[in-house]
């Protein structure tokens, strides 16, 4: 790495504590952008110096300034972030990061302000904001579920709703339903737990609680859904991928008057019979171009969790990649 060009960034205000959050516990942030960018950097006084070549040098300034903004604001800081804008920067989509890092779409019983994280994360939510019916698509840790969550929370509050209905298919993932304890409804319960848990994240464990004993939230297991008109309601259709075809078109012709439906899944991640299709890509696939009908795909740069698993999920696609061209040249 040549060290010849070198700038300095300089912080005028809350210096030392701007650096803090800047460098992160022992320094984690900057050895990553320093790592992801392949400069130098250094603390020098008041001046943060970067040393490297001119292009490694004009991302690492832009992803740092962009992180004083965010400091300045009292944003979070973490590795996510820092590689998320990152990537961003490299493809000249700079400018579309502020707004989605800042705007409140909910806020959690404990007073926590959600905001998205990502570019995509914003045109999911606008896309379920536009449409009735949004079909979201991309691996685990991408915050489909979550969102979709938050708006139902939101849209209940405002009395944008008069019920929040959450359902997902109860489809064993390697585990049989009769070796479970209890009856029916103890036995989907592990099924349906992601969905408590983000309730009660929003609203607390008694609101939660009372809505439920209301009938105001509910959540079943996806045949609980046949037979009913769905009017007047947020639902919220989870882990869609493990639907069949005939179990997403009994979902989807259950869509009633001022509802908003939005079906979430990881087509990836199909935990359905052998030779079973997905009724979520098979909907997807049908009802493409339907007005009122939106659909997002989020990708691997959409990963908000420990950014280890956007590692994870980056592997395993590009084993399945290699399997597939594999499997081509045979």
């Amino acid at each position: 790495m040549c060290l010849a060009d070198t700038r300095e960034i300089v912080l005028t205000a809350d210096t030392m504590d701007a650096y803090i959050a800047l460098f992160g516990l022992n320094d984690q942030n900057i050895a990553m952008i320093e790592q992801e960018c392949s400069v130098s950097i250094a603390l020098r006084g008041n001046h943060l110096v970067i040393q490297g070549d001119e292009d490694h040098l004009s991302v690492a300034e832009q992803t740092l300034q962009m992180l004083f903004d965010m400091i300045s604001r009292n944003e979070y800081v973490d590795r996510v972030r820092i590689r998320y804008i990152i990537s961003m920067i490299r493809e000249g989509s700079a400018d579309r990061i502020g707004e989605s890092l800042r705007k409140v779409i909910a806020v959690t019983h404990r007073g926590k302000q959600i905001t998205c994280k990502t570019v995509g994360q914003q045109n999911y939510i606008d896309t379920i904001r536009k449409n009735t019916l949004t079909f979201a698509v991309g691996p685990a840790g991408t915050g489909k579920t979550y969102l979709a969550m938050a708006l139902s929370v939101m849209a209940l509050k405002n009395k944008e709703a008069e019920r929040i209905i959450l359902t997902r298919p109860a489809v064993e993932a390697g585990e049989k339903l009769g070796f479970l304890p209890g009856d029916l409804a103890q036995k989907v319960d592990p099924y349906l737990r992601p969905l408590y848990d983000a309730m009660y994240d929003f609203m607390g464990a008694d609101s939660y609680t009372r809505l439920l004993e209301r009938g105001t939230v509910e959540v079943a297991p996806l045949a609980y859904m046949r037979g009913r008109t769905l009017s007047d309601a947020y639902i919220i259709l989870d882990e869609a991928q493990n639907t069949t075809s005939e179990q997403m078109k009994m979902f989807l012709t259950r869509i009633g008057f001022n509802s908003k439906v939005i079906v979430t899944g990881d087509i990836t991640q199909t935990d359905l019979p052998a030779g079973k299709k997905s009724g979520l890509g098979e909907a997807i696939r049908i009802l493409q171009g339907i007005p009122g009908i939106g659909i997002v795909e989020l990708t691997g740069k959409d990963i908000v969790r420990h950014e280890l698993v956007q590692h994870i999920v980056e592997a395993y696609a590009a084993s399945e990649k290699e399997d597939h061209e594999g499997k081509g040249t045979v």
